[in-house]
């Protein structure tokens, strides 16, 4: 009986043994992982940034992690991330496709998920020409964002002397201004597709980074038996009915050649190519209008909620951006895009609101193209990589206070704006977010307009601010709440 426990013992050992990762030869280092689990127990799952940074001190710049029986390498510090994204661009240019985001998508991968391939670079092409199409960088796209603020300004001005929530405020305004430019409309608030794609955004965000999606992306084998995981598959499909119908909508009213909006030029697109370049199909447009639109409302709107918090809190810098607002704008109805020019310091304070917040602090995971080195290290084709631009934007050396927030850390001494090359927070490389320009236009307009006319102030019953964000794919403030005066310019 006793040789028969310890043989089954024995083979268990050995079993558990097998499948324990090992690193390839020449692989970053990291912690010893454990069999079928990696190191999934040594990263908090509410928020792995300290976990990253920690390891960072014990194994360098680049180190190596396993996802349960997944290799990946994780990427810190300026350096590292310029070589494997600007330099060596397209070995790090992939994504991978067996992971939980890319199962939502069921093989029709908008833009974001994509692979480096014909079909993502002619689409990311296409995006590019689009926000151009319908005004980006020009008055064209002014006045569309300003539709969407003063709707915000009415809505402030019903609150003057009250607190209120601003949680869903600028996730409205981020959402309509990109919904002009896909669907031609603009939607009120409650509106249905406005609600379910929004709602499917945060419900999507909250299970990304759970602990079921981890185990449904390390542990393949368990995927069949994920029940939390099936609402989110539901939620994606739901938004993706919606979306469809739209455009089935605006397909029947469509004329052929004259385009109002993003559809219409996909549409006229797929006619011109007429089946040629099979990148463009109408499978792949519902998708893609789902990507442009996530990177185009979440981004934005937790950047603006994280301006507003710290804002409040730092009362000296919003009435410094008040008075440069004041003397740039004297005379003027309304700021324009080009105004930003002679606005240094409320440039300098938008900067640092985006690097502060580290809005997606992990990027969009990337996967290697081929076999490649970094930083002296042999990456295999196909390991995924983690881009951790967080640990740029407050890292020692490239900035003059890496861990607070100060506007210095973008003006020289003459107070002129000066960007540093670490600055990042789009990611490098062709994977840059497609969405930069229009973001860079709406932040600056909707900060420039709100200060100019209201007073934002820290509730007096609120107490202490609390700046740690709820980790996500992109980070969120926790709730909080503002109080709104009308400022009295003269």
């Amino acid at each position: 009986m006793f040789f028969t426990v310890l043989l089954l013992f024995l083979c268990f050992f050995f079993t558990i043994l097998h499948f324990k990762p090992q690193r390839p030869k020449n692989f970053p280092p990291g912690p010893p992982p454990l069999p079928i689990l990696g190191n999934l127990l040594q990263l908090n799952k509410d928020n792995p940034l300290k976990d990253l940074d920690r390891l960072k001190r014990t194994y360098g710049d680049v180190y190596s992690l396993f996802i349960g029986p997944r290799p990946a390498v994780v990427i810190n510090g300026f350096k590292a991330i310029k070589e494997a994204m600007v330099i060596k661009a397209a070995d790090f240019a992939g994504r991978p496709q067996d992971m939980f985001l890319n199962d939502l998508s069921k093989e029709q991968a908008g833009v974001i998920l994509e692979d480096y391939n014909h079909h993502w670079k002619e689409h990311r092409r296409f995006g590019l020409k689009m926000l151009k199409t319908f005004g980006l960088g020009k008055s064209q796209m002014e006045d569309t964002i300003y539709v969407e603020i003063q709707h915000t300004i009415d809505a402030l001005e019903k609150s003057i002397g009250k607190t209120l929530s601003p949680d869903h405020m600028f996730h409205n305004v981020a959402s309509n201004v990109i919904c002009q430019i896909i669907f031609g409309t603009r939607y009120e608030y409650d509106n249905k597709l406005i609600r379910i794609i929004i709602e499917t955004f945060a419900e999507l965000g909250r299970v990304a980074n759970g602990p079921w999606c981890v185990l449904y992306d390390s542990v393949p084998m368990f995927r069949k038996i994920m029940l939390p995981i099936r609402k989110a598959f539901k939620t994606s499909e739901a938004c993706k009915d919606v979306v469809t119908c739209v455009v089935a909508e605006h397909k029947k009213r469509r004329v052929p050649g004259e385009p109002r909006h993003l559809i219409d030029c996909y549409l006229d697109e797929l006619q011109k190519t007429k089946g040629e370049d099979p990148s463009f199909s109408e499978k792949h447009l519902v998708p893609y209008i789902i990507d442009l639109h996530f990177a185009a409302t979440d981004t934005t709107s937790n950047t603006l909620l994280t301006g507003f918090l710290y804002l409040m809190t730092y009362p000296h810098i919003q009435e410094q951006c008040q008075q440069e607002i004041d003397q740039v704008l004297e005379g003027k109805d309304r700021a324009s895009f080009g105004d930003r020019i002679n606005m240094p310091y409320t440039q300098a304070v938008i900067h640092e609101v985006l690097r502060i917040t580290k809005t997606v602090p992990l990027s969009v995971y990337h996967y290697t193209t081929k076999d490649t080195e970094l930083m002296g290290y042999s990456i295999p084709k196909g390991t995924l990589i983690i881009e951790n631009l967080a640990s740029v934007m407050n890292e020692e050396g490239q900035w003059k206070f890496p861990h607070e927030f100060n506007p210095k850390n973008f003006l020289n001494d003459q107070g002129a704006l000066v960007q540093p090359e670490a600055f990042i927070p789009f990611s490098a490389g062709p994977r840059k977010c497609l969405g930069e320009g229009l973001a860079r236009m709406e932040l600056f307009l909707i900060m420039v307009t709100l200060l100019r006319k209201f007073k934002f102030i820290w509730p007096e019953d609120a107490g202490e601010p609390d700046y740690i964000p709820q980790f996500g794919i992109s980070m969120t403030p926790k709730p909080f709440r503002m109080k709104v005066e009308l400022r009295l310019t003269k």
